[in-house]
């Protein structure tokens, strides 16, 4: 028997999504609320929010083979790939590039824990996913964990959507990742925020400040208040939950020169610092962006400020040590 398992069929077998929309026979993940859109006045922020980073199919089964169709959409030419894992390791990477594809992965005999991992690159519309034999959802993994940050939590640049950092760490710990990386998208924004709020979670980390430097979207007069604001609203919805909240990697030429309303790279890392040092909540914890990817390691930013696929092979690798603790 073929069971379809399309996010709209069986959307118990999908994870890492926070809605989906149905369009012409084919549906889409949100990594927004979808009831809040019209409250984000922020399209480049809601573009960024119907990319598929760190969506899943998770099921056992014994099925012969996996056939997933669909659409993949790119507004510049980028690296897209679908992982799909076989009990953990790397089965099959399939490139991809704009427009409709067709996937058909053969899969080894028995039962397996089978992942298809979406790419974190571009909006992947899923028209169907076939397999054949039995299908359950996969257990949930019992720590449940959102992550919310910029491009370098998106990582575009990763191998494939299995090894970005998030999806590393996830793997590692056996956590359900909910990955809330917005490319040149990460600005505190209120409809984020209740994102994170709402979303369950038993931790969650904030990867802040690269994105407000890069734009030059706040201040320091405004930094500092808006990451208190969004730490409190967190904590507030979250009130047993560990907080790891990052500061930004190395980015050389962005340290110690002022962007275009003053700030400076080591002035927001000592800006955060001092706001969650400035709290007596012990579930709130601060992780240096430069012992996660330093100076020694600035060879791995392809660009000065993003790490190619074997730097965010290394920040998964440092921020599991970092976060395995906080739930220790």
């Amino acid at each position: 028997m073929a069971h379809d398992l399309r996010p709209d069929i069986r959307p118990d077998a999908w994870r890492g999504a926070v809605g989906w929309e149905e369009r012409d026979g084919a549906v889409r993940s949100w990594r927004l609320l979808p009831e809040l859109l019209d409250r984000a006045f922020a399209p480049d922020l809601i573009t960024n929010a119907r990319q598929s980073v760190g969506v899943r199919l998770d099921v056992d089964t014994d099925a012969e083979r996996i056939a997933l169709d669909g659409d993949l959409l790119l507004d510049i030419p980028r690296d897209a790939r679908i992982d799909v894992l076989v009990d953990g390791a790397l089965h099959r990477r399939i490139d991809l590039v704009a427009g409709t594809f067709a996937l058909d992965v053969p899969l080894p005999a028995g039962t397996h824990r089978v992942q298809a991992w979406l790419p974190q690159v571009g909006e992947t519309w899923i028209r169907s996913v076939q397999l054949s034999g039995s299908v359950v959802p996969a257990a949930t993994a019992p720590t449940r964990w959102t992550t919310y940050g910029s491009s370098i939590s998106q990582c575009n640049a990763a191998g494939g959507p299995s090894e970005t950092w998030p999806a590393l760490v996830a793997r590692a710990l056996d956590w359900d990742l909910t990955c809330l990386g917005f490319g040149g998208q990460c600005h505190l924004d209120p409809i984020s925020t209740r994102t994170i709020a709402t979303v369950p979670a038993d931790i969650i980390s904030l990867c802040l400040g690269i994105n407000v430097m890069g734009n030059a979207s706040m201040s320091p007069r405004a930094f500092a208040p808006q990451v208190a604001g969004l730490i409190d609203q967190v904590r507030a919805a979250h009130p047993s939950a560990p907080i790891a909240v990052i500061t930004p990697i190395v980015a050389p030429g962005l340290e110690s020169t002022p962007n275009a309303v003053g700030a400076t790279l080591q002035g927001m890392r000592e800006a955060i610092a001092e706001v969650v040092a400035g709290t007596d909540d012990d579930l709130l914890h601060l992780i240096d962006g430069p012992r996660i990817l330093g100076f020694e390691e600035a060879h791995l930013l392809s660009d000065g400020v993003h790490p190619d696929a074997d730097g965010y092979r290394l920040m998964g690798e440092r921020l599991t040590a970092e976060l395995r603790r906080l739930r220790a």
